[in-house]
């Protein structure tokens, strides 16, 4: 019986079939209880999405099946086993669609943020390939430098540009570069780099990263938000030189590209249309998607459509947005004080845990250094290739960086830049807590914070406490 089943099913499904089992695994050890089952104080469902995550790791060429079976497990043990869990709320919230479509302030659930990457990550492939036609990658090679520092500039060309744009677009515009100045050999601790520099630009800035806009909207200052770009500069300096050297050794810039090459100013214009496109949806309505899309449909009337991206860009899509679910799914309630410790330990986690979920529990809990949470939380996500959504973009430009191992070890200075950058900013900085909307310094009551029990202090002496409020704010000008 063995040997035929072996007989009729491939290998690839052998491997399906023996993750399925795995991961059922802790559901049938502990279904039998009539709450949500655990392993000890260690809730199922941590278990479940660990095991997927390390399925991701160990079977890197079929990411994609691990990521759908391992949500459709998912998604099925809450339904059996949590009764306190609704998946159309889960999906949509309480407040009707048409308000949540009406008004962002409303919106609820996690279609938002699914919609959006959806949007984002198959318009960027589209943007991708209009740069790419537009011939200025294959100029380029004529103004960059052909020994390691040309590389080196492209890594702070894409930091600078995801300061301003989307992190995916900055990453796929410099995968884009990468792939034509290089010849199409990347070497994969470049590919990391890419990533790790798209996810520091906007680490700083409150319209480059999708967390930092959160922030924003949730009433952390601009202020309180720029000086992660002390950690990210710092990290970027570290890991780009190594980078460099990498991609210089095993493939340097070719100074003599094509003279004949001219520029597509209109596609270049499409270009710059798409991306005003996401930072004025993003702006306006908290969903860049929607401009980007808005401003390809009006960029077909001046330039053909490269369609036939949308279809390779799907795969990627939805293995990024079963693991985006699968991180929602967690019941992750609270997390520890807020401290400079919790915020380290919260960019190795945005490793594996999607940035956005935390990003939204953070300011729940509310008592943060916003820009040193920013960064780990951002540049966090470049230490493996499935921790940010610039890494799985990338990915469909670069398969090769699917493997798990091999970005860990040749993208190794990202790492360590990280921790590198992290103390940079603590040791010149502090730890800093601001304000956001529901949350006061004055009344912060967590141990060590440098506010925690002015606010009493203050109504003890008998002065009014609008005037610390006004004082003591958290700023920082």
């Amino acid at each position: 019986m063995i040997s035929y089943l072996r007989s009729i099913l491939s290998d690839s499904s052998r491997k399906m079939f023996l993750m399925i089992l795995v991961l059922l695994s802790p559901v049938t050890l502990f279904a039998a209880g009539g709450q949500v089952p655990s392993l000890g104080p260690v809730r199922i469902e941590f278990i479940i999405f660990g095991l997927i995550l390390l399925g991701v790791a160990l079977f890197h060429n079929q990411t994609f099946w691990v990521a759908v079976i391992g949500l459709s497990v998912l998604i099925t043990f809450k339904l059996l086993f949590d009764h306190g869990f609704h998946f159309g709320e889960h999906m949509w919230g309480e407040n009707s669609l048409t308000d949540q479509l009406i008004d962002k302030g409303m919106r609820q659930g996690e279609w938002g943020i699914i919609l959006n990457l959806t949007g984002l990550l198959l318009g960027f492939a589209i943007l991708s390939k209009i740069f790419e036609e537009s011939g200025v990658p294959d100029v380029l090679p004529r103004f960059l430098p052909d020994d390691w520092k040309g590389p080196f500039i492209l890594l702070v060309f894409v930091f600078v540009l995801s300061s301003f744009l989307d992190n995916i677009a900055a990453a796929l515009i410099g995968g884009t570069i990468a792939l034509v100045v290089f010849r199409k050999k990347v070497h994969i601790g470049y590919i990391a780099a890419i990533v790790a520099a798209s996810n520091a630009g906007g680490s700083g800035s409150v319209v480059g990263d999708t967390t930092t806009t959160m922030m924003w909207i949730d009433g952390v200052s601009a202020l309180n938000v720029f000086h992660g770009f002390i950690a990210a500069g710092t990290a970027l300096l570290f890991f780009a030189w190594f980078a460099a050297h990498q991609q210089d050794k095993y493939q340097s810039i070719h100074k003599e590209g094509d003279m004949s090459v001219k520029i597509d100013w209109l596609k270049i214009f499409n270009v710059a249309l798409i991306l005003a496109g996401a930072i004025i949806s993003n702006i306006l309505y908290d969903m860049p998607a929607l401009g980007v899309w808005i401003a390809i449909v009006i960029g077909a009337a001046i330039r053909p459509v490269p369609w036939k991206e949308v279809p390779g860009a799907i795969k990627g899509t939805i293995f990024l947005l079963c693991l985006v679910f699968c991180a929602s799914l967690m019941p992750v309630e609270e997390l520890p004080d807020a401290s400079w410790v919790t915020a380290f330990s919260l960019g190795f986690l945005s490793a594996v845990f999607d940035n956005i979920p935390l990003t939204k529990l953070c300011l729940e809990q509310g008592h943060y250094d916003w820009g040193m949470l920013a960064y780990s939380v951002g540049f966090g996500g470049s230490m493996i290739w499935f921790g940010s959504s610039a890494g799985v973009a990338i990915t469909n430009k670069f398969p090769e960086g699917r493997n798990v191992f091999s970005w860990v070890k040749n993208g190794w200075h990202v790492t360590v830049a990280y921790v590198i950058g992290f103390f940079v900013l603590l040791l010149t900085m502090g730890w800093e807590p601001a304000d956001n909307k529901e949350h006061k310094i004055v009344d912060c009551p967590v141990p060590g914070c440098p506010m925690a029990g002015q606010n009493e202090a203050v109504k003890e002496s008998g002065a009014p406490g609008g005037v610390v409020s006004h004082l003591h704010t958290g700023d920082k000008f």
